[in-house]
């Protein structure tokens, strides 16, 4: 378990003289009854004194005094006490100075971040007056937001971020400072922007956490053909109505549908994502409303059936429907359409290759891609089953189309 690696790393430290203290995220999650999905330990011990005491580590930041130790199976953050100062790019301090256990928790973002637990003494250090922000259910930030903010501007978004994951409301002075200081976000990089929103839209109060962003001026710095509120509150609409878990993409899909296709993946792609995520999202708006044509033929249903997105279209589609006040039943009709669809191969092999084709007399390029196309069309329509049948289509299609060419 992860919690007795870091408190058998703090009761080495202890035996050796050192104070050592369970750090952040953790505390916050501890005292809310939650499970941490990390525990960070916070010492007065300097980085090479940690190494001497630890057989196996990695020394990640010598700047910061962080070291990876490797206990039980599992790495633990050790960080040294420290603080900082001159963050003249936003985002990382030109000084840092080891100190004390209160001096480090003055240079932390927010105040339910900024407690220590000592697991030996089982007690709360709290220099900061967390445990009463948690009782408020308040974000707030250590100190002056302004300061704060302007020390590494992602904290714009990870406080929306944790107001979203935890129901917390943001306290009025550090909600000001986000709005004054939104236009700093984008001197960030986009990927530690998607990782944040990530956090926000796909966190189930996803459509509180994107009205903050919006209200707040961070979604139009971020996304700037969002700009015009009611593409954005369109979007936000759409993401509220979709179900509890769900995909990025998915989420980004919702938040973006206002915009055309073309529009929407150009903003997205500003996040750096991956090829696949953009794929899915250029998939899902493209097809928005595709699927509510109730007369699609046999073999385009089988083609949506057989999408590794298509489940995340069927969710994008029913929640653009309830957005907008109207019935889903042409969603229902699909769905039972498709159910008989369950254990048929919905990708089959071709028939015929493109080898074979050819040999029938379709002229390499072009032609034999087209006929290939086509002719797998009616084999997803089912009116062709064999290759024998297979064969036969294509010397007619082949004629039929070497007559249109004279």
């Amino acid at each position: 378990m992860h919690k007795n690696a870091a408190i058998k790393i703090v009761r080495i430290l202890h035996h050796n003289g050192y104070q050592a203290l369970f750090a952040g995220g953790c505390v916050r999650d501890m005292l809310m009854g939650r499970t941490p999905k990390d525990y960070d330990v916070a010492t007065n011990a300097r980085p090479d004194e940690i190494i001497k005491l630890f057989s196996r580590t990695i020394k990640v930041g010598a700047k910061f005094g962080v070291v990876i130790v490797l206990m039980n199976g599992f790495e633990v953050e050790v960080a040294t006490f420290r603080s900082e100062s001159g963050y003249s790019d936003g985002r990382r301090p030109d000084n840092v100075e080891f100190c004390d256990a209160r001096l480090d928790a003055m240079r932390r973002d927010f105040t339910i971040n900024g407690m220590f637990y000592d697991p030996v003494g089982r007690k709360i250090i709290d220099y900061v007056q967390g445990q009463k922000d948690i009782g408020r259910k308040l974000i707030r930030t250590i100190g002056e937001p302004d300061q704060r903010f302007g020390e590494d501007y992602l904290r714009l978004l990870r406080a929306v971020r944790f107001s979203t994951q935890l129901g917390f409301d943001i306290e009025k002075r550090t909600a000001e400072a986000i709005k004054k200081l939104a236009g700093l976000i984008t001197k960030i990089s986009y990927e530690r922007i998607a990782m944040e929103l990530e956090a926000v839209l796909t966190n189930p109060a996803r459509a509180k956490g994107a009205q903050m962003l919006l209200d707040y001026g961070l979604l139009g710095e971020i996304f700037p053909a969002l700009e015009a509120n009611r593409t954005a509150q369109y979007g936000i609409s759409v993401l509220g109505y979709l179900k509890k878990t769900v995909r990025f993409p998915l989420a980004l899909s919702a938040i973006l549908c206002g915009l055309d296709t073309a529009a929407a993946v150009k903003q997205a792609q500003l996040l750096k994502l991956s090829r696949n995520q953009i794929k899915c999202l250029d998939f899902l708006l493209k097809n928005k409303t595709s699927l509510l044509d109730t007369d699609m033929s046999l073999a385009r249903l089988k083609t949506f059936l057989a999408e590794p997105y298509y489940r995340d279209l069927l969710e994008l589609h029913r929640a653009l429907l309830k957005s907008e006040a109207k019935s889903i039943s042409p969603l229902v009709r699909l769905a039972r359409r498709a159910s008989a669809f369950k254990n048929v191969e919905l990708r089959p092999k071709p028939l015929l290759n493109g080898h074979e084709l050819i040999a029938l007399g379709a002229a390499p390029g072009p032609q034999v891609g087209l006929l290939a196309e086509e002719l797998y069309t009616e084999q997803l329509c089912e009116n062709i089953t064999t290759p024998g049948q297979a064969r036969e289509w294509a010397v007619k299609w082949l004629k039929k189309h070497d007559e249109n060419r004279i």
